[in-house]
């Protein structure tokens, strides 16, 4: 039998109810990582906790809410006295968005990703070790030939 990678490690994922967060689930959970799955999809949440057993749980936490994110972190470490990895899925995608929409992916983005890493750190920097990954993903649509994208990348 080989040794999991992520054996006795507690991580959390947020955006961990769909998409890329729910796949981070399920490769953490394999890899024997204890995994609190973060959402405000309370249903695609827990389902996922409830598929995947007794080293997965779920806690429903918006990240633009810093309330949310400390109890999220306090409540990860009180469960499992640590927190080792904190991976934080960012959503993609702003064609077509409106403007509300777009302030919204700030939120989320932007300042989930600013609270996430604060509260992490606040349990992390005192045990010494730790992990904070941010993800992202990007989307290109098909563009027709007369027009130019540029992404701002190199």
């Amino acid at each position: 039998m080989s040794q999991k990678r992520l054996q006795d490690k507690v991580a959390i994922i947020t955006g961990g109810g769909s998409g890329i967060g729910a796949s981070a689930v399920h490769v953490f959970h394999e890899n024997g990582a204890k995994v609190v799955i973060a959402d405000i999809q309370d249903i695609q949440g827990q389902a996922i906790s409830d598929k995947l057993g007794e080293n997965v749980c779920f806690i429903h936490c918006d990240v633009s809410n810093e309330d949310d994110v400390r109890n999220l972190i306090d409540t990860t470490v009180s469960k499992h006295g640590k927190l080792d990895i904190m991976d934080r899925p960012t959503i993609g995608g702003i064609l077509d968005a409106k403007k509300s929409d777009l302030e919204k992916m700030f939120e989320v983005n932007l300042m989930g990703a600013f609270l996430g890493a604060k509260h992490a750190a606040r349990v992390m920097i005192p045990q010494r070790k730790g992990c904070i990954l941010f993800t992202a993903r990007a989307c290109i649509s098909q563009l027709r030939s007369n027009q130019v994208w540029n992404s701002g990348a190199g």
